[in-house]
């Protein structure tokens, strides 16, 4: 009954009909979003399994697309979220779909790239890739996928606690982040690679780098150290002087070094919170003598 006078009120009311076709239409755009950041997650799968050598604009490799793709797909991330508050279409399944998302482009994704990066052919099932260093880059990188589901399913419950509902700080590595810092260096590893003799000892420190990376940030994940929403802490109303500078500065070194900034500022989050989380319990152990 109730609904049937919802209906009258809509067909008395052209001009509340129009708005609810129009808020309709804008519930629309979360999802193309959402969707858009999981085709980003494929895509650059996709890309990551394209040969090497392969003849691509700008003279990039496939894994420097497959890692650009992932970025994109953070930047859709970003952007389904705050036009469904801002709009006001939050949803249940929104909440699943972008979760699922998030689990390809953030969890199967890096992981793929990295062992295409660190050259791993088919650990424990032939013998000439079945080598320590690859079957540690598969373990890994297979930790590494299971701990991205376990982030996304532990935030989607705890997404309702008082402590989340700020959005000033995350329990845990975000799975943007963690995918972010494996494509920075993937791009910079990419970047070594096409300006210096492949074997040259910093390309062979980068793979083992990559490794011990991913690692850290599966960790980092599932870990219950509180890292910092950047943009909701720093970039929400009045800055001081001070980090109006430093933006600037790393937007400077953005333009100049973007390879080199990108990784840098991607592994600094990263290892961020869990080196606060012990001077914070030095500090206090001191405190305590």
């Amino acid at each position: 009954m109730a609904q049937n006078n919802s209906d009258a009120d809509l067909d008395a009311d052209p001009a509340k009909r129009d708005k609810s076709r129009a808020m309709a239409a804008i519930a629309v755009l979360p999802t193309l979003f959402t969707l858009g950041n999981l085709l980003c997650g494929f895509v650059a799968v996709f890309l990551a399994s394209r040969p090497i050598d392969a003849a691509l604009p700008w003279g990039w490799s496939p894994l420097t697309f497959a890692a650009v793709a992932i970025f994109l797909g953070m930047v859709f991330d970003g952007l389904d979220g705050r036009i469904a508050r801002r709009t006001g279409m939050t949803s249940d399944i929104g909440e699943q779909l972008d979760s699922m998302a998030d689990m390809v482009t953030f969890g199967v994704a890096p992981a793929f790239i990295a062992v295409q990066l660190v050259g791993v052919e088919t650990p424990f099932l032939s013998e000439r890739g079945d080598q320590f260093f690859d079957r540690l880059a598969l373990v890994i990188a297979c930790i590494y996928v299971a701990c991205t589901a376990l982030r996304l399913a532990r935030f989607n419950i705890e997404l309702g606690e008082p402590e989340e509902a700020t959005h000033d700080s995350f329990k845990g590595l975000p799975s943007p982040g963690a995918a972010g810092t494996v494509a920075s260096l993937v791009l910079l590893h990419q970047h070594f690679l096409a300006h210096r003799d492949p074997t040259h000892w910093s390309i062979g420190a980068a793979s083992i780098g990559m490794v011990a990376v991913t690692a850290l940030v599966a960790w980092a994940m599932v870990s219950r150290v509180r890292y910092v929403h950047v943009m909701n802490r720093y970039f929400r109303g009045r800055a001081p002087f001070q980090r109006i500078v430093l933006i600037v500065v790393i937007t400077l070194l953005l333009l100049t070094k973007p390879q080199v900034t990108m990784a840098a500022t991607s592994v600094c989050y990263a290892v961020s919170a869990p080196l606060f989380a012990i001077m914070s319990r030095i500090r206090h152990r001191k405190l305590a003598e």
